[in-house]
């Protein structure tokens, strides 16, 4: 015997089966829910379970055969108030970075200061002076919470933050050049993460993209060619996710802000990650000061990456220029909010003392941390991970390259040292797989069948849990 449901024929198992689903109202009445229900509220509880109970439908309809225990109203229960908890639960949570790239964008980037977490709660939990003036008892800016800090770490005239770089680029470009014509190298229309490329970037804006040289090499005659009665800007994109090496040629900032200055251009200088750091791995990397000092009138660059702040786009240069894009209506939708401020303030805080913006920003000092240091982290997760491991694996000390990571200095290896872990008893993609699922999750890089722990992206905090969550991957 058979019926149908939408078409198909269902077996009289599935019929069965179908019938015996309890209706979503009989299994809120479980005793299994009311904690459930008190904890989560009723609504939640109510869609975990129709969610539950259409997953059992699909199942049947799919011909799996289902025993009468899972699809019993205590059982189905059970399963809603386990929904329930996941939906509830943080879907962002924090995880051990052992992967050896420093600024890794899929996991978060950089890590902020204890200063600039202190400095978030502040402002977080309590109303602030945000947009009020506390001298003159009225309405203020925001902006002027940060600007002078810019000013005085870069030398710069004035100073504007946004919520990234890429917005920084494209208020620059629908300020000073909308409608118009903006001139770009060949080898500099970059694509950042998420497939954001410069082009589609620029025609956002309403700007009109002109190319010039090759993807290899460009002359300031390739500029000068291309400035016509149209042109409103130059623009210089730091290609710091990729590098042409070789037969190569580019035109220095100081050249191409001189041209645009005869020719009344904005010059505008996309630096990408942006360093304000004197340390030995930024030595290839061109710095804020370095743009500003060559003349060019709008430097943007990014308040986390290399300079280990939270997200955010710094835009700084010439007074008349910045001020331009503040009053630009765009701005608004581009503005950060207190919380950004305050932590950006409070790392570039640190920047005013040079030894103490290398201890205290984690990014630069996992950027220039010592071979001895690192090699004695690498020592003691080996320690706390063999005897997590025991007999089910081999653990080694071993030297090793880091990244920079977040589209900064591809080229650039990093000596460091790393726990080499050699499971026996499960294959190295499971044993990735179950760290992911450890509390706090524990994220390595995977090289000829071995799991690395880089010492240099696990905080010094971090060693005791990463040892822990191995302990939990081999208890099981």
């Amino acid at each position: 015997m058979t019926l149908e449901d939408g078409g198909k024929q269902l077996s009289a198992a599935q019929a069965d089966m179908l019938r015996s689903l309890p209706s979503v109202e009989e299994v809120l009445e479980a005793a299994a829910l009311e904690a459930a229900v008190e904890e989560y509220g009723r609504g939640l509880v109510t869609e975990a379970a129709r969610g539950v109970i259409n997953g059992l439908r699909r199942d049947i309809l799919a011909g799996n055969d289902l025993d009468g225990e899972r699809l019993g109203i205590e059982s189905i229960a059970r399963a809603a108030v386990a929904e329930a908890a996941r939906i509830q639960s943080p879907s962002l949570r924090p995880l051990i970075n052992a992967t050896g790239v420093v600024v890794h964008t899929n996991l978060g980037r950089s890590v902020l200061a204890a200063e600039a977490m202190h400095a978030v709660e502040e402002v977080a939990v309590s109303y602030s002076n945000l947009e009020y003036d506390l001298g003159a008892g009225k309405r203020g800016s925001r902006h002027d919470h940060i600007t002078e800090i810019i000013v005085e770490l870069t030398g710069a005239e004035e100073a504007l933050v946004v919520n990234n770089n890429a917005a920084a680029v494209l208020l620059a470009l629908a300020t000073f050049a909308a409608g118009r014509e903006v001139v770009v190298s060949r080898g500099e229309l970059i694509e950042i993460g998420g497939s954001f490329r410069i082009p589609d970037i620029m025609a956002s804006s309403t700007a009109k993209l002109v190319e010039v040289g090759t993807t290899n090499k460009t002359k300031l005659a390739d500029y000068e060619a291309a400035i016509g009665d149209a042109t409103a800007m130059l623009l210089l994109v730091h290609s710091s996710n990729y590098a042409v090496v070789g037969f190569t040629a580019d035109v220095a900032a100081d050249e191409l802000a001189r041209l645009g200055h005869e020719r009344g251009l904005v010059v505008t200088h996309d630096l990408g990650s942006g360093v304000l750091a004197d340390i030995e791995a930024f030595a290839d990397e061109p710095s804020v000061f370095d743009s500003l000092e060559a003349g060019v009138d709008v430097v943007t660059f990014s308040g986390d990456k290399l300079l280990g702040g939270p997200q955010a786009g710094v835009v700084v240069g010439r007074a008349e220029h910045i001020r331009r894009m503040k009053a630009h209506p765009m701005a608004r939708a581009m503005r950060v909010d207190k919380m950004t401020l305050a932590a950006l303030q409070a790392t570039l805080a640190l920047y005013l003392k040079p030894e103490a913006a290398l201890e205290r920003i984690p990014t630069l000092r996992m950027l220039s941390e010592g071979e001895k240091t690192l090699r004695a982290r690498a020592g003691e997760l080996v320690s706390g991970v063999g005897v997590a491991v025991g007999e089910a694996g081999g653990v080694e000390l071993e030297q090793a390259a880091s990244k920079v990571g977040g589209g900064a200095l591809p080229l650039l290896e990093l000596d460091s040292w790393v726990c080499a872990v050699s499971p026996t008893e499960m294959s190295v993609d499971e044993l990735a797989a179950r760290l992911r699922e450890t509390n706090p999750p524990v994220i390595g890089r995977i090289q000829k069948d071995r799991l690395l722990l880089d010492a240099r992206t696990v905080l010094p905090q971090q060693v005791e849990a990463v040892a822990v969550a191995f302990e939990q991957v081999f208890a099981e």
